[in-house]
């Protein structure tokens, strides 16, 4: 129960987020389209994004978390409460100098760091420089946002989820408002070079925001950060060891992405644009569900092994197993064959062509056969985060990295962007297999009979739904790309019927856990219930 509503808690902020995510990239793809601007700003936003995942939401919050959680658990309330406070300080007060130091590095840095991932921008005029200042502006924002995530990592061990995942949001709206600022100042001549320079802005501005409402929610709570000059405790020298290991692991990952970014701008110009708009699509369904569950199940599973309750650990792990699946599998059979539908109603208008959303359809299909997958890795990891182990990780996310690398290699000259997005899902598959197979020979989790069956009767319902929408796709096709009320039209449609008919399918086959539901129920009941 905690389990699902936690999940709630921040899959619910999560989708929020994401909405506003969808509205900003759907002003951007009217507005720059698919040129130079375009992916001078897509390359500039990933290089502190991708830097972020690296330090803050990957490598520092699973170490931090589970040591954390520990110190604030082991010695009562008001001692533990000291001892993580102290704990916190101790980090935040070498965290900051690491961040402001490795980002002025970077900022020097910048030409040759976009140079190794985007060599081919110095072909188009303008197009390398245009990259380099974007980047130059918009990587503050690292340093801002990692210190968000530390202070999402203090509110979570506290079970307060909310704050941590509702962040997002602001930057969305932020980036939003840059949009129709650029908007504003570009005028008639049509220079898209103004409106990315206002987003690259924007970005940095959101990172401000971010920080001083995670500030203002930390102190609210009754958690009192003080700055201090930075000393390495024995504590601070653990974490170290612990996120250096980790580091390599999330840095693997993101060097995954680099690549990505990098086999992208060798292909023609907006085909790094195209790709992470369609990811866009691919994201909604994995960061409402991958990166709630993922978060929730941390903190708990450290709680869980702390007081050596295995039998808990296990099925803590198997219930976010079937929420996983029950969420992702139909996620991902009907974006596969509602992608075209939803490209061209999304973004295709203004400068983005009917050519680019058939392109970023194809792209969709095959990004979201690795969804599934995805949203397991964010699942597994954790059982190894909660009991110290970042190495594993590691070298299962080397190995995927390299294949991942060879098959790009193979497929990239032959089948473009598309043959990209292929091998991506392709190795987050192959990931999330290995860390499941090392989870099973160290009895750390098993999948039993009931989740196999639960599985099962989730791909009877899943296939009852994609029959239904290949049946129901072609009898709108000459909406999705008409006006506003057609495009909602026919999306409302798609997503009622599909919905419809997959919750009918789950419920019938057993697909959906009743007892769950039943337990939900009362628990809401009782809370509209008035006092007496």
């Amino acid at each position: 129960m905690s389990l699902v509503r936690n999940v709630g808690t921040i899959g619910g902020l999560t989708a929020l987020s994401r909405v506003f995510g969808f509205v900003r990239d759907m002003l951007l793809a009217r507005v720059l389209g698919a040129g130079m601007a375009a992916d001078a700003f897509q390359l500039a936003f990933i290089l502190p994004n991708t830097f972020r995942r690296l330090f803050a939401e990957g490598a520092f919050s699973v170490a931090f978390v589970p040591m954390y959680t520990r110190r604030l658990h082991a010695e009562g309330d008001e001692g533990g409460d000291l001892a993580a406070q102290k704990f916190a300080n101790d980090v935040m007060a070498v965290f900051i100098w690491v961040l402001l130091g490795f980002s002025a590095l970077a900022m020097l840095a910048m030409p040759g760091i976009v140079w190794l991932l985007a060599s081919e921008f110095q072909e188009i005029p303008g197009k390398f420089e245009l990259s380099v200042t974007l980047a130059r502006i918009t990587f503050p924002y690292l340093a801002l946002v990692s210190m968000v995530a530390m202070l999402s990592g203090v509110l979570n061990a506290r079970s307060q989820f909310a704050p941590g995942a509702f962040v997002p949001v602001l930057l969305n709206v932020v980036l939003i408002a840059g949009i129709g600022v650029g908007y504003a100042l570009r005028g008639d001549d049509g220079d898209n070079m103004v409106v990315a320079y206002a987003l690259a802005v924007a970005v940095t501005l959101a990172g401000v925001a971010q920080l001083a409402y995670m500030a203002w929610a930390t102190r609210r709570s009754g958690v009192k950060l003080i700055l201090r000059l930075p000393k390495f405790t024995p504590e601070v020298k653990r974490l170290a060891m612990l996120i250096l290991p980790a580091t390599f692991g999330a840095g693997i990952y993101q060097v995954s992405q680099f690549v990505d970014t990098f086999f992208a701008t060798s292909l023609p110009q907006g085909s790094l644009t195209l790709l992470k708009l369609a990811d866009r699509l691919n994201q909604m369904p994995l960061g409402i569900v991958g990166i709630a569950l993922g978060t929730a199940i941390l903190p708990m599973l450290a709680r869980h092994i702390q007081t050596d309750d295995r039998a808990g650990a296990q099925r803590l792990q198997a219930n976010a197993v079937e929420i996983a699946l029950l969420l992702t599998l139909p996620a991902a059979v009907a974006l596969a064959i509602c992608a075209p539908a939803f490209t061209a109603a999304f973004f295709v208008g203004g400068q983005m062509t009917e050519a680019n959303g058939d392109t970023m359809a194809n792209i969709v299909v095959a990004l979201v056969a690795g969804l599934p997958a995805y949203v397991l890795v964010k699942v597994f990891q954790p059982a190894f985060f909660s009991r110290e182990d970042t190495r594993t990780p590691v070298w299962i996310a080397a190995a995927a990295l390299i294949i991942n690398i060879a098959i790009n290699f193979y497929v990239v000259p032959r089948y473009g962007i598309v043959g990209l997005a292929a091998a991506t899902a392709f190795t987050a598959s192959l990931n999330a297999a290995m860390l499941y197979v090392l989870l099973h020979r160290r009895d750390w989790f098993r999948i039993d009979g009931r989740l196999i069956g639960k599985i099962a009767r989730q791909i009877v319902a899943v296939s009852a739904m994609g029959a239904a929408l290949w049946f129901i796709m072609p009898t709108m096709a000459d909406r999705y790309d008409g006006n506003v009320v057609e495009r909602i039209w026919s999306l409302g449609v798609l997503v009622i019927a599909g919905a419809a008919v997959f919750f009918v399918a789950a419920w019938l086959v057993g697909a959906i856990d009743k007892s769950l539901l039943a337990q939900l129920t009362r628990r809401g009941a009782k809370a509209k219930t008035p006092a007496t």
